[in-house]
């Protein structure tokens, strides 16, 4: 207790008494290597500076100058403080002995003509590295690098790039005489994240760290006509700042000078301006928020939106779905949901508005609709109506389809109000009340952020004060520093809180307008004052960077245009690590470990996913496993927990199976009972106890039982493309249909619809082979139960096998009992796996004649499909999977089969009538040749053949 009691009146110090300010950064803009063999450079910021205060297993270049660099050659924590003429904070610096010392650097070209990226890869040691690789603007190796990639390639270094969400992996070609690998990559929306990994080889006992990074379709920022006017916040206002929930390098900062936006973390931005004419210049100085998105910019400007896209500069307003006045804030999805979102592209919502008395929800293309007012929900929720309800904020959470409405509430308005939180469900068009039982004055404004986790884990904050709520609302409160104090302002020179920046490992950022940061640990009630990192008067903000870091922008208008943005990567864990020295708040557990990759899965019927966890701690701590659910309660899983305990430590392994053991089979209502087992569940998994300094983020991941979209089936040996015949047309006999017609069928064969058809002799059956395909490629054989049509109605062929053969007990389903128990239904809905009966029990179906042809086929049944012996046919069939336990997807496709033999027999009058032609025209060729040879015979009868010579006069 002593302790803790010192090192809060330490913190207590440090939050308000620290004079000037010193800090650390390394060669390279992030700190992804911190150990015994960087450059750690030094910076004091102030007058006071005399001389730096180091440990014996440290080397400073000049003790005496204000910037400088540091060498520790010994692993561990190292207390560093410079000595002035004030009282100066000191930092605990850890530093490791990794045998991670280099670095992978990449580059990216865009090919918008096959919609391809080619990244350039190579190796560098940010010790030795040229300042154009430091600063991240290098398009080519140095030649320390290119020396450095040459020695690992040798080595057999083959770097590839892997993606956690889809998990596929692209790898490099040969080394190029350049000195660096490419790899192509297709572009992608819905696989951003990509990490850059090699093969474990060392060099002068050094790994390459991996690097991950995001990539995805290039976004474009906006280019302003000249002439266009700047729209900014009012004068003297703190930085505001939007980023792309998917792609943080897209950005937007807003000051009271200009309008900035980069596609590129600010290494290069834009100014955002907007056409003259349209506001005036008060407007044009009275911007509330801005949300960025990439088809384009909304303003919030005093009380009403207007929208910038493509050129234009609108003003929002009824015609769109929203008032034109009285908007008092408008908020978008803070977590980057793609490929659950994918699945509801046509009705997904991307930002909200609100004004004090109703909710709006807003599209893609910018046009909105009222989901709810304040009057309708006090009816759902039972308020009286003669009660004071008001709209506060409104966050999106991390379910896709759920959004909090946070509500100010008062039956009797004095200077406080209670807050209220309403949980609105857009799958079932839910709204459900929380308590939160905390009263705020009435002049706060709120803002919220709802945390990285399965459970609706939140974060609000007014100028004052942070509020929580954890674990589905069971936990609720107010955060309190280490003094007990929940007054954010007393610990920072009573300077207001200005933002809170959460990210998806848990962390919290607390940022005063005065710079001075707090640090949070989701789960956790308790905050903690940060050392000094930035002046007091800079002007800057919290953003994550393209790495999902945290980092610093400042922002100084005295500046030439070129240099009033400067981007600092922020070291949370360092300085999280120094403050800790002094709180001595450990980790209860040495390791949790687990095999989730992705943040969201799709399970199909018949399918499951087993999710390994491990968690290692000291013998007699108790800990365990704890798994988090939230959403729908389709899912079903089972546990296996194994202990081992070594050397004083537990092991506690625990293997967790998901799945859905819904029958489909012989249900009254089949696509009802489908409706009802679908749904997304979410899931996180954590140790039962943990602390501020724990590193590993709780993983936190979807479920969604229901259709993988991706999923496709093709019968095997048919290919859509590369087929080499062009489209043609065929008539099929109008007695050889299923229908009766009054004349024959003329059908064109589509090649790019249908494929290549398959050309079989007549005496050869036919065994269709279905694979199951996903984005990925190849899955698997099907094995379960498909049935086959002719899509143009043909009725000329059969199967091999009888239902007697295939064990049928009861008289199997044929096409033709199933149209006549469906009269008037289209073929595609005849049958399928809602109405699929077996004949294999004597409790389903009929007796009936087991010699019919059986018209099931599986991969395993041999059954086969015959076809005429006396003719030829072209035969285009549609498959559909039939085992109503496969799949939710309708999973169907299309082959052909051509199949070679006589001609089709013709009508016997066409018949007759062509004989008759023929006949008709043999006789006139005897008669036509009679007379023509009769001519030649009398010419030679009365002329000689040979005439002779005419004999000459004499002269």
């Amino acid at each position: 207790m002593l302790a803790r009691q010192v090192a809060a009146a330490l913190l207590l110090w440090l939050s308000c008494c620290v004079s000037a300010l010193w800090r650390y950064y390394m060669n390279t803009p992030e700190y992804a290597i911190f150990s015994t063999r960087s450059s750690i450079n030094l910076e004091y910021e102030g007058t006071s500076f005399d001389s730096w205060k180091i440990p014996e297993t440290c080397v400073v270049e000049n003790t005496t100058s204000p910037k400088t660099t540091l060498h520790c050659k010994s692993a561990g924590t190292h207390r560093i403080k410079p000595i002035a003429t004030t009282q100066e904070e000191e930092r605990y610096l850890t530093v490791s002995d990794s045998y991670v010392c280099f670095l992978w650097y990449f580059t990216v070209v865009d090919v918008y003509y096959n919609l391809s990226q080619i990244v350039t890869i190579w190796v560098y040691d940010p010790e030795s590295a040229s300042s154009e690789e430091l600063l991240k603007t290098a398009k080519k190796p140095s030649l320390n690098s290119q020396v450095l990639t040459k020695h690992f390639y040798t080595m057999g270094q083959r770097p590839f790039i892997f993606t956690p969400e889809k998990r596929l992996v692209y790898h490099s070609g040969s080394l190029t005489s350049e000195g660096t690998w490419v790899i192509h990559l297709p572009m992608s929306s819905d696989d951003i994240v990509k990490v850059i990994k090699g093969n474990k080889v060392a060099f002068q006992d050094c790994l390459i760290a991996n690097r991950q990074f995001m990539l995805t379709f290039p976004v474009m920022t906006m280019l302003e006509p000249p002439g266009y006017l700047p729209i900014t916040l009012p004068a003297g206002s703190p930085l505001l700042i939007s980023w792309h929930s998917c792609i943080s390098s897209y950005a937007l900062l807003i000051t009271d000078q200009e309008s900035l936006q980069t596609n590129d973390s600010f290494q290069t931005w834009v100014k955002i301006r907007v056409p003259p004419g349209i506001l005036s210049d008060a407007q044009r100085h009275s911007l509330k928020d801005a949300i960025l998105f990439a088809e384009g910019i909304l303003f919030l400007v005093e009380s009403t939106v207007y929208l910038k896209k493509d050129g234009v500069f609108m003003k929002l307003n009824r015609s769109r779905g929203i008032s034109e006045t009285g908007i008092l804030g408008f908020s978008r999805r803070r977590w980057c949901q793609i490929r659950y979102l994918y699945k509801l592209s046509a009705t997904k919502t991307i930002v909200v508005a609100w004004s004090k008395s109703d909710l709006f929800i807003g599209f893609h293309t910018f046009t909105f609709e009222t989901l709810v007012t304040t009057s309708r929900l006090k009816t759902i929720l039972k308020i009286p109506p003669t009660d004071t309800l008001e709209i506060a904020t409104v966050e999106y959470s991390w379910h896709p389809k759920e959004a909090a409405i946070v509500l100010f509430h008062c039956s009797v308005c004095t200077d406080t109000r209670n807050l209220r939180i309403v949980l609105y469900n857009g799958i079932y068009d839910r709204y459900t009340l929380k308590e939160f039982g905390i009263e705020v004055p009435k002049e706060r404004v709120l803002e919220g952020r709802f945390l990285f986790s399965a459970m609706p884990d939140m974060i609000l904050w007014d100028q004052h004060n942070v509020y929580y709520t954890y674990r589905n609302f069971t936990a609720v409160g107010t955060i309190k520093t280490v003094t007990g104090d929940t007054d954010f302002p007393s610990l920072a020179q009573g300077s207001n809180v200005h933002f809170v920046l959460v990210d998806s490992i848990g962390n919290i950022l607390i940022k005063m307008l005065n710079n001075k940061l707090f640090y949070v640990k989701a789960d956790i009630t308790e905050a903690v004052p940060l050392h000094t990192w930035i002046n007091t008067t800079a002007k800057t903000a919290l953003f994550l960077d393209k790495t999902r870091q945290p980092c610093l922008i400042h922002y100084n208008e005295n500046l030439d245009e070129k240099n009033q943005l400067q981007i600092q990567p922020y070291p949370l864990i360092l300085e999280l690590q120094s403050v800790n020295e002094e709180l001595k708040d450990w980790c209860p557990y040495l390791a949790f470990q687990h095999n989730i990759e992705s943040q969201f899965y799709i399970l199909d019927k018949g399918e499951n996913l087993t999710v390994w966890s491990q968690l290692v701690y000291p013998e007699n701590r108790g800990l365990y496993i704890i798994v988090d659910h939230y959403g729908s309660d389709v899912l079903t899983w089972t546990q296996n927990v194994e202990y081992e305990i070594a050397s004083g430590f537990c092991t506690k392994t625990m293997i967790t199976s998901f799945f859905q053991k819904t029958n489909y089979e012989l249900v009254d209502d089949y696509y009802d009972l489908q409706q009802k087992n679908v749904g997304l569940t979410l899931l996180q998994f954590r140790p039962s106890e943990s602390s501020r300094t724990c590193p590993t983020a709780k993983p936190v991941f979807e479920i969604d039982v229901g259709c993988d979209s991706s999923k496709y089936i093709m019968v095997q040996g048919f290919n859509r493309s590369g087929c080499q015949r062009h489209d043609f047309s065929y008539v099929i006999d109008k007695n050889l249909l299923r229908e009766s017609l009054s004349e024959n069928l003329k059908v064109r064969y589509d090649v790019a619809k249908y494929g290549c058809p398959r050309t079989l002799q007549l005496e050869e059956m036919f065994h269709p082979v279905v694979e199951l395909y996903d984005e990925s490629g190849f899955i698997k054989i099907v094995d379960a139960n498909f049935i086959v049509w002719e899509i143009h109605g043909r009725n000329d062929y059969t199967f091999n096998s009888t239902m007697e053969q295939n064990g049928c007990i009861n008289e199997a389903q044929t096409w033709e009992s199933m149209i006549e128990e469906n009269p008037g239904m289209p073929l595609d809905e005849v049958w399928g796996p809602q109405n699929y009966r077996p004949c294999f029990s004597y409790a389903v179906g009929k007796p009936g004649d087991l010699s019919q042809p059986y018209e099931i086929l599986n991969h395993s049944n041999k059954n086969s499909l015959k076809w005429s012996l006396t003719y030829t046919g072209m035969y285009v069939f549609r498959l559909k999977i039939l085992d109503p336990n496969y799949s939710f997807c309708n999973l169907t496709t299309i082959f052909a089969i051509e199949s070679l033999g006589m001609i089709p027999r013709s009508s016997i009058y066409l018949v007759a009538a062509l004989i008759f032609v023929l006949m008709l025209t043999f006789i006139s060729i005897l008669v036509l040749s009679y007379f023509w040879y009769s001519k030649i015979y009398r010419q030679f009868i009365f002329e000689p053949l040979h005439k002779p010579p005419a004999k000459q006069k004499k002269h």
